[in-house]
């Protein structure tokens, strides 16, 4: 019997560590700019999210802070953006009608500025992109309270495994060295994604878990046959195989998650469009 990649032991420590992120009350918090901010708060709020997972207010206790300007920032812009970066919560600026260049705003990185013209309605998928690229591996949490940002935040981690397994198996040498890291970068995605949607990360994982070993001996084997045909290049076809293939695991467990069924979060309720 072939040995596992990953030690039981190493699995269980990972569905621990993922089960953990996931307790608390993972919120986002809107403020800034009174009426607009209400506004992208309710629209937030669409697609079955937990109420009081998107709240107005400062960013104390806060996953993430989005903070609405409509032009440049007062005293009260300023204090709210500084203590989210006192408090290490990632802020994200949405500044509404700016005529300028509005890639200077204090305590707000200028990836993190998302710019909407005056008089257009707030640019969603943009906005839940710029909270993916912050929060990483933390938005799934998150995203599994407000399905809003789920797509931006799973595709996010399909792109970011896949981009680290593609270059470690690029990287690695010795064969079969890189194998335990790329098979738990796998499980992680895996365990994540699950999270995202808000799906069981225990023990009910374990057919995906399996399932994902499986995907990644059967990859392995591919590789060894492919290299024997394509002598020279075998670091290259290492980290394209492990790329394409971290990716295609992604996207079929994406694809699982989305359509089996999924409790409806506890006391969640329609937010009006």
């Amino acid at each position: 019997m072939p040995r596992l990649p990953v030690s039981p032991a190493a699995a269980r420590r990972l569905l621990t560590e993922i089960e953990s992120s996931g307790r608390g009350e993972h919120t986002l918090a809107v403020g800034g700019a009174g009426k607009l901010a209400a506004v992208l708060r309710q629209q937030f709020l669409r697609g079955r999210a937990e109420p009081a997972a998107v709240r107005l207010g400062g960013p104390k206790n806060a996953d993430v802070y989005v903070h609405v300007l409509t032009g440049e920032p007062g005293e009260e812009d300023l204090a709210a953006l500084r203590r989210a970066g006192r408090e290490r919560v990632p802020a994200i600026a949405v500044a509404v009608g700016f005529a300028g260049d509005v890639a200077t705003i204090p305590y707000v990185r200028a990836t993190d500025v998302v710019r909407v013209a005056a008089g257009q309605s707030f640019p969603l998928d943009t906005i839940a992109c710029a909270i993916a690229a912050r929060l990483g591996e933390d938005g799934a949490p998150l995203a599994a309270r407000v399905p809003l940002l789920r797509e931006a935040v799973c595709e996010r981690l399909v792109a970011s495994f896949a981009r680290k397994n593609g270059l470690l198996a690029a990287a690695v040498w010795i064969p079969g060295a890189d194998l335990p890291i790329l098979a738990l970068n796998e499980l992680r995605l895996v365990l994540r994604l699950a999270q995202a949607y808000g799906a069981d990360s225990g023990r009910e994982r374990l057919p995906e878990l399996a399932a994902t070993l499986g995907a990644g001996f059967g990859l392995r084997a591919l590789v060894r046959e492919l290299l024997d045909m394509i002598p020279g290049a075998g670091w290259l076809l290492k980290g394209v195989v492990a790329y394409a293939g971290t990716r295609a695991l992604g996207e079929a467990a994406r694809l699982r998650f989305e359509l089996a069924p999924t409790p409806r979060p506890g006391g969640a309720s329609h937010a009006a469009p």
